[in-house]
């Protein structure tokens, strides 16, 4: 495979800026008692994940649905059955986007710590974007929506190849690195819908990696990171975090 084109990377990182800037801007211009919401995961309601709801707007659900929004500020809320008003109470989004960040911060520090350090992924190496694949370890990874995987691995002096199948194993891609070589765009493969699971081999290692894809469209990073811990991508969403913070001017 070759290296992927400069223009490739560089268009990640103008999203990713675009994202940050937008959503700390969402965080300074929303009014304390109304927030543009997006459905996480949706059981009933007739919500869908990927759909953008309005704070005030009431939504219903029976015993047994539930829904999972993220805020502006990046804050998740789950909601149960039997329920009846509005999805978030007035004033429930933080307006600082610093201490929007801090909070968002500490959830990821909770969640890793509840789960264990190899499974959260909190040992991995950082990833210099936050939508490259590291295949040189299992664990969910997380895809925007109508993109093929770029996959990664720490930049190495020497050449190695890697075979990628999906869980079924019905095809089969190999793969080569160059000597030097930190990420290659996917030629494509499949459609990627959902959580999709592949099985990576590397020499006489194997090991899976579940890709799930983020709807198109979300231009805040605070959300974008919270969706990424949710599904737990946490070394993708410390390198957006990473970024957050130097856009805030955040050092811890």
């Amino acid at each position: 495979m070759n290296k992927p084109h400069s223009g490739f990377l560089n268009a990640i990182s103008r999203y990713t800026l675009a994202g940050l800037a937008g959503g700390l801007l969402m965080l300074v211009q929303a009014p304390a008692s109304a927030a543009k919401l997006m459905v996480l995961e949706a059981r009933g309601g007739g919500l869908k994940t990927g759909m953008s709801i309005d704070s005030e707007t009431p939504i219903t659900l029976k015993e047994g649905e539930r829904v999972t929004v993220i805020g502006p500020d990046g804050k998740s809320t789950v909601i149960k059955g039997p329920f009846s008003g509005e999805p978030l109470p007035k004033g429930g989004v933080a307006a600082d986007p610093k201490q929007a960040l801090a909070a968002l911060v500490a959830t990821r520090d909770a969640r890793t710590s509840s789960v264990g350090v190899i499974r959260a992924g909190t040992d991995a190496v950082k990833i210099p974007e936050p939508w490259l694949i590291d295949i040189t370890r299992p664990g969910p990874r997380c895809l925007l929506e109508g993109d093929l995987p770029v996959w990664w691995r720490p930049e190495s002096a020497s050449a190695d190849s890697f075979t990628v199948f999906p869980v079924d194993r019905s095809w089969r891609a190999d793969f080569s690195w160059e000597a030097g070589q930190g990420a290659q765009q996917v030629p494509p493969l499949s459609r990627f819908e959902g959580p999709n699971v592949f099985v990576i081999r590397q020499g006489e290692a194997e090991y899976a990696i579940s890709l799930n894809v983020i709807p198109r469209g979300i231009d805040n990073s605070m959300v974008l990171s919270s969706w990424m811990l949710e599904k737990g991508c946490i070394q993708q969403a410390d390198s957006l975090l990473n970024e957050l913070k130097k856009s805030t001017g955040t050092t811890q």
